[in-house]
């Protein structure tokens, strides 16, 4: 009788084992591939806090025009943000999910003008060589 007890156990056990087994190899694949999808669309990965919003779409929600050149009129931006943020408040009935995409819009826009402005930073640099600045007391 013991035998038969210590074997339904073991086969339990393996069982429990095999299914677990079994359904943390289909996660770490879906995970790989998952990665590998997000390594092939760079404009889908979670940079900063834009939250994988393009540029187009957060000029879409924020209704500005895109930057050109890497000018923005930041001015213009920061007042459709301002409206659109305040109505919709989530105290005042509106809704927390679009008040945040309205959030990632905006943040989203000042990284794409800083960048542009850093890159231009760069490029002004090399054409007019390094030019350290000295602090002197």
């Amino acid at each position: 009788m013991a035998h038969r007890i210590i074997s339904q156990v073991v086969i339990t056990g393996a069982r429990v084992f095999g299914r677990a087994f079994a359904e943390a190899y289909k996660q770490a694949s879906a995970s790989q591939k998952y990665a590998a999808s997000m390594r092939d669309n760079p404009t889908a990965t979670n940079t900063l806090s834009s939250s994988g919003l393009t540029l187009d779409e957060a000029c879409k929600i924020l209704n500005v025009s895109p930057p050109r050149g890497g000018q923005a009129n930041l001015e213009s931006v920061h007042e459709h943000f301002k409206r659109l943020f305040d109505l919709n408040d989530p105290k005042k009935g509106g809704s927390f999910y679009l008040q945040s995409k309205v959030l990632r819009a905006r943040e989203r826009i000042e990284m794409e003008v800083r960048e542009r402005m850093a890159e231009a930073e760069r490029q002004a640099e090399l054409r007019e060589g390094w030019k350290p600045k000295l602090f002197r007391e």
